[in-house]
C-alpha cells in the first residue's frame, strides 16, 4: 500500500501544481481575484484545475479501496497512469480544448477501471 499512498500523495501534489499555474495565469492575463472569466487562456488553467478537483473525488478513493481490495501494485500502476493522462489533459486543453482528448482518455479510463475493480473487490469479500 505504500506505493498507492505515493500515487495519491503524488496526485495531490499534482492538484497543488495545477492551482499555482492557475494563479500565475491569473496574473498574467490581468484576471483579477474572484472572477473566474474574462481572458480565454486563464480560463483553459482555471477548467483544468477544477476538473482535476472533480476528478480527485473519485480517484482517490478508488485507488485506495483498489490497493486494499484487488492489488496495490496494479492500482499504483493504473494511478501513475492517472498522472500522465492529468498531464497531457492539462498541456492539450491549455493548447487547444478540442485536443484534450487523449489526455482525458489517460485519466479517466484508469479511474474507471481502479473504481469498478474496487467494486468488485469489496464485492467478493461480501460473497
Amino acid at each position: 500500500m505504500n506505493l498507492v499512498a505515493i500515487v495519491i500523495l503524488l496526485a495531490l501534489l499534482e492538484f497543488v501544481a495545477f492551482g499555482i499555474l492557475v494563479g500565475r495565469a491569473r496574473v498574467m492575463y490581468g484576471v483579477k481575484a474572484p472572477a473566474t472569466s474574462g481572458n480565454e487562456v486563464f480560463e483553459r488553467h482555471f477548467r483544468v484545475h477544477y476538473n482535476t478537483l472533480e476528478a480527485l473525488i473519485v480517484f482517490v478513493p478508488s485507488i485506495w479501496l483498489f490497493g486494499l481490495y484487488v492489488s496495490p501494485q496494479w492500482g499504483a500502476g493504473l494511478g501513475a497512469v492517472y498522472l500522465v493522462g492529468r498531464i497531457v489533459y492539462f498541456r492539450s486543453y491549455v493548447a487547444d480544448p478540442a485536443q484534450r482528448s487523449v489526455g482525458f482518455g489517460m485519466s479517466m479510463l484508469p479511474m474507471l477501471v481502479l473504481l469498478i475493480g474496487a467494486l468488485l473487490g469489496v464485492g467478493r469479500t461480501l460473497v
